[in-house]
């Protein structure tokens, strides 16, 4: 006759108290168990702005598979927006979509207000909407194009996080999309790789401004990612070769990038700020 199994002992407390060896006198022990690993962002409302598509949309289904419940801002693509709404609530996951131009303070305001209208609160704020226009010559750069490029890239994080200030508590989170581009730079993407750049510093200063009030705020950096962004500003040779550069020597897919995001949005990344991700398919970036 086999002898039952003992039960499972339950673990009475959230650390693992050491009762011997070198770190019994330490004063507190150090904490090396946590508990809820499984679901990560559970009960998490996170908005993400250029949600609908490439890396957002990526960002917005990893989220919601962690548990959190998502809200995208996108500029004027209904169908995708859609298709991202879609796929959060294949997650059991609530999703917000919100068709707005982000690079008006009034707007950002509105946005912070309809999505803690909608969920009551927000927890977690991605800035990362961004466009591009690849130009050979200094002088095809217009006016309106390096306006464009800067109201949406920078001036657009900053008035969404001014808005969302009133509504982060200690615990929130703020995650800046920066890119490689801000550190090794772009002959062909000047105004572009400007906007990574100044997204690098602005990182840096808002999460020294808000480590105070126990808000964290990081950035990611990716490199050569496949998205919707590259067929539709490269010319069809560079998009052929796009990503060879790198020495994995191939392009990466949003979902390798999302995870990124996940973890900063988590409370797994709790010892960092004021830090970048690079996700960049092996590229040494010094900073």
């Amino acid at each position: 006759m086999q002898k039952a199994k003992p039960p499972k002992k339950q673990r009475p407390e959230q650390k693992i108290r050491s009762r011997q060896g070198k770190e019994e006198k330490m004063t507190p022990e150090p904490v090396y168990y946590k508990e809820n690993r499984d679901k990560k962002l559970l009960g998490k409302v996170i908005l993400i702005t250029g949600g609908d598509s490439g890396i957002g949309r990526a960002v917005a289904v990893a989220c919601a598979q962690e548990g959190a419940d998502i809200a995208i801002v996108y500029k004027e693509d209904d169908r995708d927006a859609k298709v991202t709404k879609s796929e959060v609530e294949l997650q059991d996951r609530a999703c917000l979509i919100l068709r707005a131009n982000i690079t008006s303070p009034a707007n950002c305001k509105k946005v912070i207000e309809k999505v803690t209208g909608h969920f009551q609160k927000l927890d977690v704020l991605i800035n990362n909407a961004a466009v591009q226009f690849p130009q050979k010559e200094l002088s095809a750069i217009t006016e309106k194009q390096l306006l464009t490029t800067f109201q949406t890239n920078i001036f657009s994080q900053f008035y969404m996080c001014q808005a969302a200030e009133p509504y982060l508590k200690k615990g929130s989170s703020i995650i800046n999309t920066t890119s490689v581009t801000a550190y090794r730079g772009s002959n062909h993407l000047l105004d572009y790789s400007a906007t990574k750049g100044a997204i690098v510093t602005f990182t840096r200063s808002l999460s020294a401004y808000f480590v105070d009030k126990g808000v964290r705020v990081n950035g990611v950096a990716p490199g050569p990612i496949w998205t919707p962004l590259i067929p539709t500003t490269f010319d069809p040779g560079h998009v052929a070769s796009f990503g060879s550069e790198v020495p994995m020597a191939r392009a990466g897919q949003p979902v390798e990038v999302a995870g990124c995001y996940v973890f900063l949005a988590s409370d797994d990344s709790s010892y960092m700020t004021g830090q970048v991700l690079h996700p960049n398919g092996g590229e040494i970036i010094n900073g």
